[in-house]
């Protein structure tokens, strides 16, 4: 990644001397959750189908954690009949990528994906606004929409099915955990001369390896 031109990087101190990535990870996105201005957990998420071809969309990270707060991998939440549900089905592999422009940082990461438990989703799809959860029901995510009305006609529909009290959660709707096998963490700096840390490790209860790269 490149700058369009140089500048004055963001103060961010020797981040390569970090140890360990999960932390270092957990610094960057709470400083991102005050500078950016929307979605600061946006990420870019890199699946394959099933002709090899490679899709990438943006999604949003909703916890990077596993239930028994071990670090376990990234997780964030879909209708697993969508394209990306469908791909990532098929070939449990992803990666991801996060651009903090208001601080000249990226992160990327690459790794093996597995479903949550059904105890996650539910606790999440619980928390979502009442909207969200209705719109979860309703979508047929991406598949052919004839038109604008009749996706408001399935929301209606939903909604009369589930007036008031709890909306249980679809079984097409669930989330994934990608358990990282490498994590990049790149800095902008004058001239191009940016700061690239890479850890690596060969499964996903290895130790990390860390390497710092040519910018």
């Amino acid at each position: 990644m490149s700058s369009t031109h140089e500048h004055k990087p963001a103060a961010a101190g020797d981040f390569t001397a970090a140890d360990e990535p999960y932390a270092l990870f957990a610094d960057w996105l709470r400083e991102a959750e005050a500078s950016e201005p929307n979605d600061p957990n946006a990420m870019s998420l890199a699946t394959v189908d099933a002709d090899g071809l490679p899709n990438v969309r943006m999604v949003l990270l909703k916890g990077v954690d596993g239930a028994d707060a071990t670090p376990r991998g990234f997780v964030f939440y879909t209708n697993l009949e969508s394209a990306k549900g469908r791909e990532l089905a098929a070939t449990p592999k992803a990666a991801l990528c996060f651009h903090w422009k208001s601080l000249r940082r990226q992160v990327r990461v690459r790794g093996l994906v597995s479903a949550v438990s059904s105890e996650e989703a539910d606790a999440y799809f619980a928390s979502r606004a009442r909207g969200s959860r209705l719109g979860a029901w309703a979508s047929a995510q991406s598949r052919p929409l004839e038109s604008r009305f009749a996706l408001e006609k399935a929301v209606a529909t939903v909604t009369a099915r589930y007036p008031i009290g709890e909306i249980p959660r679809p079984q097409h709707w669930s989330g994934f955990r990608i358990a990282p096998l490498e994590i990049e963490f790149w800095h902008d700096r004058p001239f191009r001369l940016h700061d690239r840390l890479v850890f690596r490790r060969g499964d996903a209860a290895a130790l990390w390896e860390k390497q710092r790269l040519y910018p």
